[in-house]
């Protein structure tokens, strides 16, 4: 057979990922925090691009009677949900922020005025190296005790505690460890007591010694922490030669003590977490859904200043590029509202799903997984996972990931019983334990009998998971520490 060239004709069909596709999935799965940074970055690219609160009308020719179009506006609020379980989403039901309530029984809420939905505004407090240096100043430290100190508080941890071997200073400073120790004798009495402890047990003795509570007896205590640890506190009386009144006095006051003296001072702001969706019931009993207006970027497209500068273009490169970012400030636009409708169609889903919860408590947390929602929402599970990733939902019952309302299925032993969720099995276990008697805690073959009493069928190491995740010692380890 001979080779010969010939040319054919194909058709195929390919799924291609699009820039623009890419981009609009990596906008789902970030956080408020991350999309803020990413439009402020791409409005510092784009001139065509603005925030909704900037004078967009100054660059505007004052015979354009049209504003600038395209906002994405957080007041784009979600539908309110009836007990009924037959009113699902509409996408007639996303109002235009006026706040009219639609035909059907999905409501519009609106947002409340432009006051912040939460004080984020950090307390200034003084730095725990800045109070070290306060008393030092004070103090009896000469020069060298100066720079030695400021060495060792460079190496203090969030805790307090010192860290670093001394011959290693020693070397890093040129000097001798004596010398060391002399400056950190004076800083290990300075305020608050147990700074600069180089142990637990160092950090507790500063503490005694300042109260003048440091005895023999307070030494073999501090000596043998390991056997309050696991609960042999008669072997550890007999070691401390103190009757059981004295012996009980001393564990109170090892236990007023503080462990981490250096976190009063804690410089780091704690983060307050900004919900991405807030919750709350009308006084008609309907929960309202609405996106956090506070956290969302305000984007506006400035087609005045677009349709400006594009007759000043001077070639055909200055007319592409204008062209390219009036299409890339479109799709941006585009896709925040996008990506706003999709977090709230499935947030709003979410709480038809899980109304139980919000009325009667975790009691009534419903087994749900992604592709519950995917089906009635008409999205893919992967969709779905991104929408509720990184995601907050402020509700009456508390702050929750949104991924918290989905909880795998745990069997019902009754013959008409719905199943549980894994989250209220988890919860179950814990006031189990705490209803215990501290003489004869609940193991957790004890614990597997009582839940299949309640209907619940659980393998004695998914007990022994949950328990474990809730940070709750074994039955043993109660045991010993309730003598």
């Amino acid at each position: 057979m001979a080779l010969t060239p010939r040319l054919d004709l194909r058709q195929s069909q390919t799924l291609v990922m699009t820039p623009q596709l890419q981009q609009a999935i990596k906008l789902l799965q970030m956080s408020n925090l991350e999309l803020n940074h990413y439009v402020e970055g791409e409005i510092e690219q784009n001139p065509l691009l603005e925030t909704a609160d900037g004078n967009e009308a100054t660059d505007s020719p004052a015979d354009d009677p049209q504003p600038p179009e395209e906002a994405v506006k957080g007041e784009v609020l979600g539908p309110t949900l009836d007990a009924d379980y037959d009113n699902m989403w509409s996408s007639d039901s996303v109002g235009d922020g006026s706040g009219a309530a639609p035909s059907e029984p999905w409501r519009v809420a609106t947002s409340a005025g432009g006051d912040s939905f939460l004080d984020l505004t950090p307390a200034n407090g003084l730095g725990l190296r800045d109070h070290i240096l306060q008393q030092i100043q004070f103090g009896d430290f000469d020069a060298t005790d100066m720079v030695i100190a400021s060495h060792l508080i460079d190496l203090l941890d969030e805790a307090g505690y010192l860290t670093d071997e001394l011959t290693g200073i020693a070397l890093a400073l040129s000097c001798g460890v004596a010398r060391i120790e002399t400056t950190l004798t004076k800083l290990q009495r300075l305020d608050p007591p147990g700074l600069f402890a180089r142990d637990l047990r160092e950090c507790l003795m500063l503490q005694l010694i300042d109260r003048d509570r440091f005895d023999p007896a307070m030494d073999a205590l501090l000596r043998n922490l390991n056997l309050v640890a696991s609960g042999q506190l008669e072997e550890l009386r007999r070691r401390c030669a103190v009757d059981t009144d004295d012996f009980a006095e001393m564990l109170a006051e090892i236990r007023a003590l503080d462990p981490k003296p250096g976190l009063a001072f804690d410089s780091d702001v704690t983060q307050t977490i900004v919900p991405d969706v807030i919750v709350r019931q009308a006084g008609d009993g309907q929960w309202l859904v609405e996106l956090n207006s506070d956290s969302l970027p305000r984007v506006l497209v400035n087609r005045r200043y677009f349709a400006r500068v594009r007759t000043q273009a001077k070639n055909k490169g200055e007319h592409e590029y204008l062209v390219d970012r009036l299409n890339s400030a479109n799709w941006l636009v585009k896709a925040l509202d996008q990506r706003a409708n999709t977090i709230l169609r499935v947030a709003a889903e979410l709480i038809r799903q899980q109304e139980a919860f919000l009325t009667h408590g975790i009691e009534h947390l419903r087994p749900l997984i992604l592709r519950d929602i995917a089906e009635v929402v008409e999205m893919h599970e992967s969709t779905i996972s991104r929408v509720t990733a990184n995601k907050f939902m402020s509700t009456p019952r508390g702050m929750f990931e949104l991924r918290y309302f989905f909880s795998n299925a745990i069997a019902n032993t009754a013959s008409d019983g719905a199943p549980h969720s894994a989250e209220k099995v988890r919860q179950r276990v814990r006031v189990l334990i705490e209803g215990e008697s501290l003489k004869t805690p609940l193991s957790d073959d004890r614990l597997v009998a009582l839940l299949r009493d309640e209907g619940i069928e659980i393998a004695r190491r998914t007990v022994a998971k949950y328990r474990e995740s809730l940070h709750i010692p074994s039955s043993i380890d109660r045991r010993r520490r309730a003598r």
